[in-house]
């Protein structure tokens, strides 16, 4: 899934015309203040025109032309100029970077698990020391700010998510069977065992995904593990204080276990969820009539619909929150996104990420859609789709938002023995054998 390494420079140009007073001939007598909707000031009075700012992160192509869009608002108002750097292989050039002495002002992280590392290493600065918690907590909710914690720290400020706990089915062909939407996992089974008794396969499930296979697995035990447990519980997991050799992981394999290996419930059965892409779980969805009727998915999944099929979701196909199994735990979200951390402390990095703490700083590249923003302050109306509407609203509902665990573990485990301890037990290996090798590849302190 790793692009081949591109690495984009991109100058955000400041744009006279609208504010001219800030570049005419001799520099204004007072700095020009941008504020936010709390009143919390980007510059802090300061006249910082003319000073730079670099950002690092993984945003190439669109993705990089549309945060420069994104940015626009804030360089026309403060003059501050921003240049954005974007690379397929931010992961590995970040620590070249830090390490050799080159850190970028502000980065911006897809995995917070290399935030975390870096940050234990020195490299990255507590935002508690630019702008108060409770400034933080008038912009995001309070799970967004937790995943950003490490001891009493704040790492970064989050930009930008995507939606996982989502399933997808035929709309049109689900409402003429008479299937009804679960609004839990008991009913999203019987649902299952209702259509195969009818004569259809419930489930496609495709985990290929060349080096990185496995991450698919990893991202139903996340939600599961949501499921069944406090947030607590989770979040020890992730920080490696709760092992997966424990009961409480064990039974979250063991609740998956019961949709991937019935063959009655999976098309191609077991054997096919290691051979099949991952982006082509979503096809028999689309067959007429459907070769499966659902599928477990992330809300970008729709860039991967067959070539030449444009089919409308909402109507041929659609999605639901995948349900609760243990009401005591509501309805959480398993998410991905970015977090900006600054690595570099300046009057004008301070700025810059004050404005990435506002939902307006999103707005550029939301309106363009496919974006979900996490501040509280961003405007439903800014969505320019009902589909984008509905990720937003579903990820704002939940009653718990915790990250992608894969992402926020350690490297050799989270997209290492976990990803491939997915793939041992898939194809057959005991949980016996299974979780205590994950454990084994877990960093000493």
């Amino acid at each position: 899934m790793r692009k081949a390494l591109r690495i984009i420079t991109i100058l955000v140009t400041i744009v006279v015309l609208a504010t001219p007073a800030l570049f005419a001939a001799g520099a204004p007598e007072e700095a020009v203040e941008a504020t936010d909707p709390t009143g919390n000031p980007w510059t802090d009075g300061e006249d910082l025109s003319g000073t730079e700012v670099s950002i690092f992160g993984a945003f190439v192509d669109t993705d990089a032309e549309r945060f420069q869009a994104a940015l626009q608002p804030f360089v026309e108002q403060t003059g501050i100029q921003v240049e954005y750097e974007g690379s397929g292989d931010f992961e590995a050039l970040i620590s070249v970077r830090a390490e050799g002495g080159d850190p970028p002002d502000i980065a911006a992280f897809p995995q917070p698990g290399l935030m975390v590392d870096l940050y234990e290493r020195g490299y990255i600065l507590d935002v508690l020391d630019i702008m108060d918690r409770s400034y933080l907590e008038q912009q995001y909710d309070d799970s967004w700010i937790e995943m950003s914690m490490v001891d009493d720290s704040v790492l970064g400020v989050w930009y930008r998510t995507s939606l996982k706990s989502l399933v997808w089915y035929p709309r049109a062909h689900f409402e003429e069977a008479g299937y009804e939407i679960p609004e839990t996992w008991d009913e999203m089974l019987a649902l299952s065992d209702q259509m195969v008794a009818d004569g259809n396969t419930p489930w496609s499930i495709a985990m290929e995904s060349g080096g990185a296979t496995g991450w698919v697995g990893t991202d139903w035990i996340e939600d599961i593990m949501l499921r069944i447990h406090p947030p607590e519980v989770y979040d020890a997991w992730v920080d490696g204080d709760l092992p997966f050799d424990s009961p409480e992981v064990r039974e979250a394999f063991e609740i998956l276990g019961e949709i991937w290996f019935n063959d009655d419930y999976v098309l191609g059965g077991t054997d096919s969820i290691l051979t099949v892409p991952f982006g082509d779980g979503i096809h028999p969805l689309l067959d007429d009539p459907p070769t499966a009727w659902l599928h477990r998915q992330a809300s970008f999944i729709t860039a991967f619909f067959p070539e030449g099929m444009d089919p409308e979701i909402g109507d041929d196909i659609d999605f639901f929150f995948l349900p609760s199994i243990d009401p005591e735990h509501g309805d959480p979200a398993l998410v991905a996104g970015d977090i900006m951390s600054m690595m570099v402390d300046r009057p004008e990095v301070r700025a810059v990420m004050r404005y990435l703490t506002q939902g307006e700083s999103t707005r550029g590249w939301l309106e363009q859609g496919g974006f979900v923003g996490p501040h509280d302050d961003i405007d439903f109306d800014w969505y320019p789709t009902e589909v984008d509407r509905r990720f937003a609203e579903l990820v704002a509902e939940a009653d718990t938002v915790r990250f992608d665990a894969s992402d926020d573990m350690p490297g050799a485990v989270g997209t290492g023995s976990f990803w491939t301890g997915m793939v041992d037990w898939t194809a057959g290996a005991s949980l016996d054998q299974v979780l205590p090798a994950i454990d084994a590849d877990w960093p000493e302190d």
